[in-house]
């Protein structure tokens, strides 16, 4: 049994952590630090403790793993903390502030012989497990071109915003969904082309992105903004033989903010009408247009893998060079905007 706990107890924790970890049997949440209990919103988890004193979840025996789930501004200050007091730490995403706070805190890990990792659920999107399967197939042929899309009509959100902070801009906010989900898949590419816009002029947030990464003749293209009223397709590829698109996102989200859980059957699960469409040639030259069952997604992949790495010594999945090329990426991402 893994015991672990939280430090955070807002909507990350208990939509995106919490629903998953209890369907698990071999991980348990002893204990949830919450600094401000007044402010909290969240019904209470039978069987787990909650406290304000933070020692009292550092310094517990039983406890091996703590997630950090708090703003990014703390990220630092806690995961810190948690490696000075022996235990294995999961940062939420944006993993740090800066590329420096992120090779510190992989530097003590490994002094102190501890985990420590960024929570990249999103390598478990049902969408993107699809669009690997495709690629794999090999249907498509020579792979040429990604698009990657991750669009929201929420105006408000910049307009709102009247100075800009390159730790709480969009492409840090968003863009460490998407950019994972590239280097986890590709690895690390030969060149990057950034566009990262502040639509509603300077001095107010960046609201849109548009990064191009490069791979010998293929070409990634990762783009999200704050202005599409309809979204583009979530995942569309291009190959010398054929297509595939897939219009709709990952449903594990969906069904978190209506409060449907993972412990229903059809949880995250695609209906036909979200199947995306693959179109391609044969070595026969025959012409097929057919539709892909979507892969099942489950955010609760990354426990599976923590656990076998804290409790069997297996590789961590999510490698400290990815983190540290990400950090690189929003970083430079980001140097443009004032």
């Amino acid at each position: 049994m893994l015991k672990m706990g939280f430090i955070g107890n807002g909507k990350s924790t208990n939509r995106y952590h919490l629903p998953f970890i209890l369907e698990r049997e071999n991980i348990q949440v002893k204990t949830i630090y919450n600094r401000n209990p007044k402010t909290a919103t969240w019904d209470k988890i039978e069987g787990v403790h909650y406290t304000t004193d933070l020692e009292e979840l550092l310094t517990d025996p039983e406890i091996k793993l703590i997630t950090i789930s708090t703003t990014q501004s703390s990220h630092y200050e806690y995961a810190k903390k948690v490696l000075e007091n022996g235990k294995n730490v999961l940062v939420e995403k944006p993993f740090m502030m800066t590329y420096a706070e992120a090779e510190e805190i992989f530097e003590l890990a490994k002094e102190r012989g501890l985990i420590v990792q960024c929570y990249q659920n999103r390598r478990f999107d049902s969408d993107f497990l699809t669009a690997q399967k495709v690629i794999e197939s090999g249907k498509l042929g020579e792979l040429l071109e990604v698009e990657m899309h991750y669009d929201y009509f929420r105006p408000e959100i910049p307009e709102s915003v009247h100075e800009f902070k390159f730790y709480d801009s969009y492409l840090y906010g968003h863009g460490c969904h998407t950019i994972d989900q590239v280097l986890s898949y590709f690895g690390k590419p030969d060149d990057i082309h950034y566009d990262v816009r502040q639509l509603l002029g300077a001095g107010r947030m960046n609201d849109y992105f548009d990064l191009d990464f490069y791979y010998g003749i293929t070409k990634v293209s990762v783009k999200s903004s704050y202005f599409r009223i309809k979204a583009r397709p979530s995942f569309v590829l291009y190959g010398k033989k054929g297509m595939f698109t897939k219009e709709t996102k990952d449903r594990q989200e969906e069904h978190l903010k209506l409060f449907y859980m993972p412990s229903n059957e059809d949880f995250g699960i695609d209906l036909p009408e979200h199947y995306g469409t693959l179109t391609y040639v044969d070595d026969a030259g025959v012409w097929h247009e057919e539709k892909v069952i979507s892969e099942v997604g489950d955010y609760g992949r990354v426990y599976d893998d923590l656990y076998e790495a804290i409790i069997n010594g297996k590789p961590k999945k999510v490698t400290d060079e990815e983190t540290l090329l990400q950090m690189q990426i929003l970083e430079k991402g980001v140097e443009g905007c004032k």
